[in-house]
């Protein structure tokens, strides 16, 4: 996948998706890379099966079971079914309206879900969660998530999306995932200098945009987005330098003043100059000597010097 192909050629879109894309002047895969979240989900520290409550909001790993599709007996609505097991229990999964999920998720698979926990009839369940993969985490080490100092723990990374009428914060999610896990970055050009980079203690453009999206703490998200605001800045003045160039290509008349002249003309005005004065005239008149216009804003107190 490459940053310049049309989502079009990469998503199966509805009709609806793609005015949405369209509204939200998303045409490209790069254009969605730079769709950055808006927050994160406020999810509680991540818990053990045992410890989870009706209501609770949260984030579990474990290994998935019985994974199957069916429809509501009274409502036909399709669904996916599975149980999520950690070493201290067990707990069911439905994704409602999401079917299709029951063949993305294979038996035996450890993952890291998170949603929240509804009580039905036949006691509580994780309804319709977020999901990641998670192939090299064996289900006997996961303990080592739960320790109360490590702040890897919290469950942060799941992002919330600005939505239009026709696509969801949900389908954002899955699609830049897709991206990242086909190594589009691999080859994306950073403007910033490495040097400032460093400088600064910013991540590259590749580290940036894996952690706006896929943040695994605060400081990542932190980091990435203090990346993309001093990129920001950093263009503007690359802009305005060259401006300045481009500018200074054109040429005008150079006015030299005597210093005797200048002197006299100041003794003129029914008051003394001030210090600040003195110095903008100076600047004003190195500039009039100069063979490019000159361009500047004088700032200064009505009917005194600024007027003179």
């Amino acid at each position: 996948m490459e940053l310049h192909d049309k989502l079009e050629t990469k998503f199966r879109l509805d009709t609806n998706q793609k005015k949405a894309l369209h509204r939200l002047k998303l045409f490209s895969v790069a254009d969605l890379l730079f769709h950055f979240p808006v927050r994160y989900s406020d999810i509680t520290e991540v818990k053990k099966i045992s410890e989870l409550r009706a209501g609770d909001v949260a984030t579990i790993y474990g290994k998935v079971s019985k994974l199957k599709t069916k429809k509501g007996f009274r409502s036909k609505i399709p669904m996916a079914e599975g149980e999520i097991e950690d070493l201290s229990g067990k707990i069911k999964i439905i994704w409602f309206n999401q079917a299709y999920l029951a063949k993305m998720i294979h038996n035996g698979e450890n993952v890291k879900l998170t949603g929240k926990i509804t009580l039905g009839k036949r006691g509580i369940y994780l309804a319709n969660p977020e999901f990641e993969k998670l192939p090299g985490m064996p289900i006997d080490s996961h303990d080592t998530l739960f320790k109360k100092n490590n702040l890897e723990n919290k469950g942060f990374s799941y992002p919330i999306y600005a939505e239009t009428r026709g696509i969801t914060s949900k389908w954002f999610y899955h699609a830049i995932e897709k991206i990242l896990k086909e190594k589009t970055l691999d080859n994306i050009a950073d403007y910033v200098p490495a040097d400032i980079l460093k400088k600064y203690n910013l991540p590259t453009l590749k580290t940036a945009l894996i952690w706006i999206h896929k943040p695994k703490n605060a400081k990542d998200a932190e980091s990435a987005r203090k990346r993309f605001a001093f990129e920001e800045v950093f263009c503007i003045q690359l802009e305005r330098q060259h401006d300045k160039f481009e500018y200074r290509k054109n040429k005008s008349f150079q006015i030299f003043a005597e210093k005797k002249d200048v002197e006299e003309f100041l003794q003129r005005f029914p008051f003394d100059v001030t210090n600040s004065q003195k110095k903008s005239i100076e600047t004003i008149l190195n500039d009039m000597a100069k063979n490019f216009p000159m361009s500047r804003l004088l700032e200064g107190d009505v009917f005194r010097c600024l007027d003179c």
